[in-house]
């Protein structure tokens, strides 16, 4: 009998462990003032190591005073990093103080400063920054469709106005569209406790056939199924995914696939895209992606995802080309 409520206590705590931590993982912040201390320690930092050789790093909240750090050379991504050279470091907080450890390096933050020593007492030091898109803001030119400026969401199937005057998810445009250029501005909720794909995950379909993702990948490796990536097709160039509850920009340049008159495909559909102002896919060919609307590579809609996680949108407009 005692084996029996050891093994029923045992099987009560591991569903109880589990649903406390599925339902963390969920746990959602929408704004700086309610998400707690480890937000102000996330963010990027700049300066150098050594003799003055520039340095970035990105610090990545994992929940209960727990992080993850890269320390890339150069510079941070998109901004002086040479592409290759990233280490690795866990982060915790103890006693206040928040403390690095990696193969060859250690360090600490504090005050907005992430210091520390590497191999044979280098030194080195960064700053806190808060970088923004260069395209953040961007105006719709004279001729453009202005989809969404925070006035009314009239232009999308089940679009409404959210909080702050933002778009919500799960919406397409009511009317379709062939090639385009395409400003839109998107911003992922803050979720220490969530990993992967449950990390503030949308995406933009362009055409409703071709996804490039949306997603909280603040310090990850870039991959085809993290932000910017175009799902099982292309990884960006870059990771310039900057961190959660920053406002970032996608600006598309599309040309539709052309078909003859049999209705043969003769070319496939082609894309640019700059992710924060840094071009992250150049002239890629596209492949449809499963989950948008449609499969025949035709005109389309732009089609905003709902994956459950509260991603908001604003800024959106599209200037066809003819």
């Amino acid at each position: 009998m005692k084996i029996r409520h050891l093994l029923t206590a045992a099987v009560i705590l591991a569903i109880t462990t589990f649903s406390a931590q599925a339902q963390n993982a969920k746990t959602s912040f929408l704004d700086a003032k309610s998400a707690g201390p480890d937000f102000a320690v996330q963010g990027e930092y700049v300066g150098t190591i050594g003799k003055k050789r520039k340095l970035g790093v990105q610090v990545v909240a994992l929940g209960k005073g727990g992080f993850d750090a890269v320390l890339y050379a150069g510079g941070l991504p998109g901004a002086g990093w040479d592409g290759k050279t990233r280490t690795r470091l866990k982060g915790k907080t103890s006693d206040g103080k928040v403390t690095f450890k990696g193969k060859n390096f250690a360090g600490t933050v504090a005050g907005g400063v992430f210091s520390g020593t590497a191999d044979d007492d280098v030194k080195y030091q960064a700053k806190k920054v808060m970088r923004k898109s260069t395209t953040l803001g961007a105006k719709a030119p004279k001729g453009a469709v202005v989809l969404f400026d925070g006035s009314t969401a009239d232009h999308f199937q089940g679009g409404k106005i959210e909080a702050g005057g933002l778009l919500n998810v799960g919406v397409r445009t009511k009317r379709k569209f062939s090639n385009f250029k395409l400003h839109l501005e998107f911003r992922t909720p803050f979720m220490p406790y969530a990993r992967g794909q449950g990390r503030g995950n949308s995406g933009m379909y362009l055409l409703d056939q071709y996804e490039c993702q949306v997603l909280d990948s603040f310090g990850l490796a870039g991959l085809d199924n993290e932000c910017g990536g175009i799902y099982k097709v292309a990884r960006p160039n870059v990771n310039m995914c900057l961190p959660p509850l920053s406002w970032q920009t996608y600006d598309v340049d599309f040309t539709a696939a052309k078909f003859d008159k049999a209705g043969k495909k003769v070319s496939p559909a082609v894309t640019t895209i700059r992710h924060n102002g840094v071009v992250i896919h150049e002239k890629l060919t596209l492949k449809v992606t499963a989950g948008g609307g449609q499969n025949d590579e035709k005109p389309g809609a732009l089609y905003l995802q709902n994956h459950g996680d509260p991603v908001r949108f604003r800024n959106i407009w599209i200037v066809e080309i003819k």
